[in-house]
């Protein structure tokens, strides 16, 4: 389906699992149900039962259930060799499944195993599952990979989750919650405690939700709200619908598109302006900034002061922000989250080997743009001119001059 302009944010009010996953993202997009179910009818035996959606009130809250109904007699249970990291992921990739389920269902598993393999210190492809190795896990996880793969390009965020507290039955026996598995998938994410004791996110749901951030919470951007759907827990708990919400944001705007970044901005007035130079080099060069841009202006006392203001990604401001500290003389920072408004646009190469983006303007004009790295061979401000009108022209016009690029 369409994902361009699309934002899933995600509220874990009640947890996370993947049974709550699945259902909450049929709730909001019913028009995936099919193809869901379809998946889920390649991997699960028709003995062992089959898959269904149910309407259910959680506190009050209209969501959905999704769940198992075992065929009568069927056994839902997998032993042995059927519940190792290597067979489940075998039993994926050899099923006949939507394009792009397989992948993303083995990528959520992975997720799981790897964690698996680093609490119990042993290699992953020696990882036997236990509390997901039944088919109703399975199951969640074939659907999860299914939805995933459609939403592919979809931007995501994620509320902080539900900490829990108390203790877990596992097969190794009770352990504190979160579990050590989940604790490890969710390392980067934002937790907080609610006074609700109980597991609250499985392991399932874990891997589904670290699948989609990449391994961070992301930012909420502004949107039109497209949809909602809720999808219920199994647990009735105190105060609080045992829901995972997720809201369907439309970010795009006609002919642009729409982030969030954040701005970090300081004002230092006792650094040269060697020093100032070699920090915003540094600074720019940083996989987390967007831009940085130094401004004058006047501070205490009148004096003289460059301001610094520099756009990084959400997940990049902890970083961004020593950076900051380090390459520079300020004691303080200010930060503000900033929308950004984008327009599409293309690298591509001129015919004279020049590299130029083309940028597609709201009203249906396109503009092309010369990389100034690539002009810097140029012997005079001229032949600089020139050459970049040759590279933003296609070299198809007459070569018309200098022309009045800049002040002189």
């Amino acid at each position: 389906m369409r994902t361009e302009g699309l934002h899933l944010h995600f509220d874990p009010l009640g947890g996370a699992a993947g049974d709550m996953f699945v259902a909450a993202m049929l709730h909001a997009l019913p028009e995936l149900t099919g193809r869901v179910m379809a998946d889920v009818a390649a991997v699960l035996p028709a003995d062992v039962g089959h898959a269904a959606l149910s309407d259910h009130l959680a506190s009050g809250i209209a969501a959905r259930r999704f769940a198992l109904i075992p065929a009568p007699g069927g056994d839902t249970a997998r032993r042995g060799q059927d519940t190792t990291y290597r067979a489940m992921r075998a039993l994926l990739a050899a099923a006949d499944l939507s394009d792009g389920t397989a992948t993303a269902a083995c990528a959520i598993l992975h997720r799981i195993a790897e964690a698996e393999a680093r609490v119990h210190a042993i290699p992953i492809d020696q990882v036997h599952f236990h509390e997901i190795a039944d088919w109703d896990a399975l199951m969640d996880v074939t659907a999860a990979g299914s939805i995933c793969a459609a939403l592919d390009g979809a931007g995501i965020s994620l509320a902080p989750l539900p900490l829990g507290g108390g203790l877990v039955d596992t097969a190794h026996g009770k352990l504190p919650v979160p579990a050590p598995a989940t604790a490890l998938i969710l390392e980067g994410h934002d937790w907080h405690d609610d006074g609700i004791p109980g597991e609250r996110v499985t392991p399932t749901g874990a891997a589904i939700l670290a699948h989609l951030t990449g391994g961070s919470h992301g930012t909420r951007p502004p949107g039109r709200l497209r949809a909602t759907g809720s999808g219920a827990g199994t647990r009735t708990l105190p105060g609080v619908p045992n829901i995972l919400r997720v809201m369907l944001l439309d970010t795009a705007q006609p002919g642009m598109a729409q982030d969030r970044l954040v701005q970090l901005t300081c004002d230092i007035d006792d650094m040269t302006g060697e020093e100032l130079g070699s920090a915003l080099d540094r600074l720019r060069a940083d996989p987390g900034v967007v831009d940085a841009t130094l401004l004058t202006g006047q501070g205490k006392k009148s004096r003289p002061v460059m301001r610094l203001e520099v756009l990084a990604q959400p997940d990049a401001e902890d970083t961004v922000a020593a950076r900051l500290f380090d390459l520079t003389s300020t004691l303080g920072l200010r930060r503000m989250p900033v929308d950004r408004l984008i327009l599409p646009r293309t690298a591509e190469t001129a015919p004279d080997g020049t590299r130029r983006k083309r940028a597609r303007r709201p009203g249906g004009d396109q503009t092309l743009k010369a990389e100034s790295d690539d002009l810097h061979g140029a012997g005079t401000l001229a032949d600089r001119r020139r050459r970049a009108r040759r590279a933003e022209t296609d070299g198809a016009a007459a070569d018309p001059g200098p022309g009045p690029r800049g002040s002189a």
